[in-house]
């Protein structure tokens, strides 16, 4: 007797219209950045909205879960004893850059 499988794999949650997104925190020094180019073995250069280019890294509890692409948009914490490096917090989606243009968080 033959039995049919049906395999689903990973399934892609549908990227509706956005209600709001994630917006960096002054008071925990988060500053937003666009990423320039990818370094390799986690590490990123990306161009902050405060004018400065840094060297971003990817910290361990991301690495395999979010993936970075040149171009996408980043929330980045500056080191506090080496201004020039920063470790990368969040990504924002497509929809979730389109709601950060129009509210004026991006140019």
């Amino acid at each position: 007797m033959y039995t049919e499988v049906l395999c689903l794999g990973k399934q892609k949650k549908p990227e509706g219209p956005i209600v709001r997104a994630r917006t960096p925190r002054a008071q925990n020094r988060e500053v937003l950045a666009t990423v320039e180019t990818l370094l390799g073995a986690n590490h990123l250069r990306v161009r902050c909205l405060d004018g400065t280019v840094r060297t971003a890294r990817i910290p361990g509890r991301m690495k395999k879960r979010i993936w970075i692409r040149e171009n996408d948009v980043v929330i980045i914490v500056p080191w506090e004893f080496q201004n020039e490096k920063a470790d990368v917090i969040w990504r924002y989606t497509a929809p979730q850059v389109d709601w950060l243009r129009r509210h004026g968080y991006l140019s």
